[in-house]
């Protein structure tokens, strides 16, 4: 047997091995409780290190660490920066959330929407929530496949089905509780991994050679910074891999755990996006996977750890995606149309979780640009930071609910098509629409909340 042999069925053993030591980890929940709310063998909720562990490794997605990379190598450090500001939506979607639970006993966003906006209003939202679950099943499997083969390709596909089928088989053991528990588990693998890869590209650089790839100008990743500071008042809540979070421990374990969580994912996004300034400052060609290429070229050993950063990283969203879909069709759907399913819930969660791991990886095989998953669907939610942000500052009303939300989603639909003037520009950057889109998009959604409810007050 060849060296590349014995190589090629190492690496395909750690999957196969990664598979099995997760299965070991997951329990089987058998309880309501367990299956959607996380809850142990004895009902309490998940610790408050569980819930941050999981919060801050379910947002560190395969496909925002290889953007994270993408962008500092596109951009230096502040495509890093760009790229790290969603996080921050983290800490803000945990202080909304707390608002509502507080002040408005909410006690998830599908059935709070019902309650103030009506039963269209939350089924609007849930089919917002569907489209950004299937993204986030073909965005994190094509990232894994991208270290056993170029995209299309049989081992690039393979590694990509095998990777899904691992996680599925776990995350059908015990639903979100063996979410959370994994979870613990992926964060300290990455954690050390992405010590470990930083280790081998940083000492090459002092800091002024960091920073030197860096311009503060529009076209230069500065209207992509812009663009996040503004998605991430809406960003999060279109997201039941976080906002699920929300509602399964006290509400003010759960604010420190969503504050905690989004800083440390801050930071980490920031420090990856580094390896893409190494990569620039190496000569490295930009691509749409710049860790995969940079890996290869430091060889052998550091494609194998990037492989662990990145399969850790997109098992842990992966788990958590199933996990919602489950909770969102057994549970919360059933409910808005009047029925509990009882015990029945899992069932139907498992069903919807297989599903959606064999319709999920479509765009996968067909390839697609990854970034578009974050950027795109940032856009066709901008209409639910008024929403949940301002709710209770005027009456809540359907109609207000309606022209934020759908004005939000017309134009990320108009944005994809090409519809959008070029007039809209901000700037002359390759994001100069995106951000014009984002703010004068969130300004007429804004207006489109408010005006219903302060005519409705005077009435």
């Amino acid at each position: 047997m060849d060296g590349n042999s014995v190589i090629g069925l190492f690496f395909w053993g750690f999957l196969l091995a990664y598979g099995v030591l997760m299965l070991a980890l997951a329990p089987r929940a058998v309880t309501l409780g367990g299956f959607f709310n996380g809850e142990d063998g004895q009902g309490r909720s998940a610790a408050p290190w569980l819930l941050t562990s999981s919060i801050f490794i379910s947002w560190i997605f395969a496909k925002s660490v290889t953007n994270a990379a993408n962008l500092g190598a596109s951009y230096g450090l502040v495509g890093g920066l760009a790229y790290a500001t969603y996080w921050l939506s983290i800490p803000l979607t945990g202080l909304v959330i707390y608002r509502l639970r507080r002040r408005f006993a909410a006690s998830g966003l599908v059935s709070f929407l019902s309650s103030h906006y009506g039963r269209g209003a939350a089924l609007a939202f849930s089919a917002a929530i569907l489209i950004r679950l299937f993204n986030e099943v073909w965005s994190n499997t094509a990232v894994v496949g991208g270290y056993y083969g170029d995209s299309g390709s049989a081992e690039f596909i393979g590694a990509a089905l095998l990777f899904t089928a691992v996680t599925l088989a776990y995350s059908l053991r015990g639903g979100l509780r063996s979410s959370i528990l994994t979870d613990a588990a992926q964060a300290a693998i990455f954690l050390v991994a992405l010590v470990w890869v930083l280790g081998l590209v940083l000492p090459q650089h002092s800091p002024a050679e960091l920073a030197s790839t860096s311009h503060w100008a529009l076209d230069a990743g500065v209207d992509l910074l812009l663009v996040a500071g503004l998605q991430i008042f809406s960003y999060g809540f279109h997201d039941p891999v976080l906002t699920d979070r929300g509602f399964i421990s006290e509400e003010r374990t759960m604010r420190r755990s969503f504050i905690v969580a989004g800083v440390l994912g801050f930071f980490a996004i920031l420090a990856f996006s580094l390896i893409g300034v190494h990569a620039q400052l190496s000569g490295i060609a930009a691509s749409d996977n710049v860790p995969a290429a940079l890996a290869k070229s430091l060889g052998i050993g550091a494609l194998l750890v990037m492989t662990v950063v990145m399969v850790s990283a997109a098992g842990s969203t992966l788990d958590s995606t199933f996990s919602s879909l489950a909770k969102l069709a057994g549970r919360e759907l059933p409910l808005l149309a009047g029925r509990d399913l009882g015990q029945k819930a899992i069932g139907v969660g498992m069903a919807v979780m297989v599903l959606f791991a064999l319709l999920g990886n479509l765009p996968m095989i067909a390839g697609t640009d990854i970034l578009k998953a974050t950027t795109i669907s940032g856009t066709m939610v901008i209409g639910l930071a008024p929403v949940f942000i301002l709710h209770g500052l005027v009456r809540p009303t359907r109609l207000g609910f309606h022209l934020s939300f759908w004005t939000g989603l017309g134009l990320g639909l108009a944005l994809t098509l090409g519809w959008i003037p070029q007039a809209w520009a901000i700037g002359e950057g390759k994001y100069a629409l995106l951000l014009g889109t984002n703010l004068y998009g969130l300004l007429l959604c804004t207006l489109g909340y408010l005006l219903p409810g302060l005519m409705r007050g005077r009435s």
